[in-house]
């Protein structure tokens, strides 16, 4: 693009943009003349490269969307599950994955002490880390953020009463990792003796299923204020929250008819 430096040297310190150039990576029209080359790196119009790492992904899961961008180098370990901030984050030609991994982590660990330090009063948790267990059972349960604090709350009452947990996706992570089964829960695998079955193991599982993202976070840190012990899908893609068991089992009843095609209209909150 610059085909005399003399004359690049010369037009930098005769317009002052010496003292200003910008290093980056840069994209050029073709036969783009020298006064534009120049002021594109006086004013830092670099191309900008994306990796987003969407909220609930396990972290081999978000090492794998890092292997396929061909801006970075070098390799990087999976690091600790629940140890990323997913989100998208802007990355330079060459910067490598391990650099990019950290970037996370820090972000992770940031927003965490934030939110830790701002934490609603007697939560369950003797550490951020267990905070962030739950977290990612909430991301994995629902994705709507406005239900993130309403299924939080669910788990943290659960807690607070000795009850299992119950969650699917804990089971599914202790089978699989984190890979979808492809089919629904059978009775085998939700009795598994498995570290992460919610379902026969009692408190919260030894390690994050998942990567929480932010409204997740928050959620695990400010529930909302409910009584509420259980939820089902209402066939609309949220759920339907009840604190006593009779109610519960009869929004179950109810979403089993409409998985089967029985009946039409959604659950109604009880």
């Amino acid at each position: 693009m610059i085909r005399s430096s003399l004359a690049f040297v010369v037009l930098a310190e005769v317009t002052g943009a010496a003292r200003g150039l910008k290093a980056g990576e840069y994209r050029f029209p073709s036969r783009a003349s020298l006064a534009d080359v120049m002021g594109a790196i006086r004013e830092g119009k670099v191309v900008r490269h994306f990796v987003t790492i969407p909220e609930g992904l396990t972290s081999a899961q978000a090492v794998a969307i890092l292997d396929r961008a061909n801006e970075l180098t070098g390799s990087v370990p999976v690091p600790p599950e629940g140890s990323l901030l997913p989100e998208t984050y802007q990355v330079s030609l060459g910067e490598t994955r391990a650099h990019v991994i950290g970037r996370m982590r820090e972000a992770r660990d940031t927003l965490l002490a934030e939110l830790w330090d701002g934490r609603s009063v007697g939560l369950p948790y003797r550490s951020p880390e267990q905070a962030v267990i739950l977290a990612s059972i909430v991301e994995k349960e629902t994705a709507l953020a406005t239900e993130r604090p309403h299924v939080a709350a669910v788990f943290i009452n659960r807690l607070a009463k000795g009850m299992r947990l119950e969650s699917d996706p804990t089971t599914v992570y202790g089978l699989t990792g984190g890979v979808p089964l492809g089919h629904g829960l059978r009775v085998s695998e939700l009795e598994s003796r498995t570290p992460f079955n919610t379902y026969v193991i009692p408190g919260l599982p030894p390690s994050p299923i998942a990567n929480p993202g932010r409204a997740a976070l928050a959620a695990a840190l400010d529930p909302t204020p409910t009584t509420d012990l259980y939820f089902v899908a209402d066939g609309t893609g949220g759920h339907v929250f009840s604190s006593t068991l009779e109610a519960h089992l009869k929004n179950v009843a109810h979403w089993r008819a409409l998985e089967q095609g029985r009946a039409t209209a959604p659950l109604r909150a009880q």
